[in-house]
């Protein structure tokens, strides 16, 4: 059986050097390639690929948005991120939308053409490091009190950090996300929790019982 695949990338040269890359892959044949998300969702439905390799940082549309209506629309065509971004926000948006596969750009070709095969045979693959993020995920998540406000598990993280004196430089470090991502956290779970600054904010997480025991 030969894996049709269309390749979604923005960048020129990385979109040629995967067409190359796979054309090498036995079992594998390119069905087209896009530039961006919007011409993705459309070569998705044109084309019917088995399998769409998604950048998520493109132009027009992202490949978050991308998966999310190429899976709505085509319950057998396949998505696999392939990106540069490992933060926890990128992983979970990806698979939210419905993204089976999710590797970073220092894969090798060998783990690409199984990532391939496990999602053309139903089953999900990652990328070890993204592996090992999900699951801390799920441990922080059965660990975590009950928030209140309405804070999600993520701005209960960022309190705890703040409540721990951290910069969001710092906090942006121990998440692996974006400083910009943090101040919108931020923002929001203060204006949940009704917090001005900081300080109340150290004061909020110690009320309700937010600050980290001991390890």
């Amino acid at each position: 059986m030969t894996v049709r695949v269309l390749v979604a990338d923005d960048q020129t040269v990385v979109r040629e050097g995967l067409v190359l890359l796979l054309g090498l892959l036995p079992g594998i044949e390119v069905a087209g390639t896009a530039a961006d998300g919007q011409e993705a969702v459309r070569l998705a439905a044109s084309l019917r690929p088995d399998v769409v390799l998604m950048d998520l940082r493109m132009p027009r549309m992202d490949g978050v948005e991308a998966t999310r209506r190429i899976r709505a629309a085509h319950q057998g065509v396949q998505v696999v991120v392939l990106t540069t971004y490992s933060d926890d926000e990128s992983v979970f948006a990806a698979l939210g939308a419905g993204a089976r596969g999710y590797l970073t750009k220092d894969t090798d070709a060998e783990s690409l053409a199984c990532a391939i095969a496990t999602v053309v045979g139903g089953q999900a693959q990652f990328d070890p490091g993204i592996q090992r993020r999900l699951a801390d995920a799920v441990t922080r998540m059965r660990r975590a009190p009950d928030l209140p406000d309405g804070l999600t598990p993520r701005e209960g993280d960022v309190l705890r950090l703040i409540a721990e004196g951290r910069s969001n430089g710092e906090i942006a470090g121990e998440l692996f996300i974006s400083e910009a991502t943090v101040k919108t956290h931020i923002n929001n779970l203060f204006a949940k929790a009704g917090l001005r600054d900081r300080a109340q904010a150290v004061t909020y997480a110690f009320r309700h019982g937010l600050m980290p025991g001991p390890e």
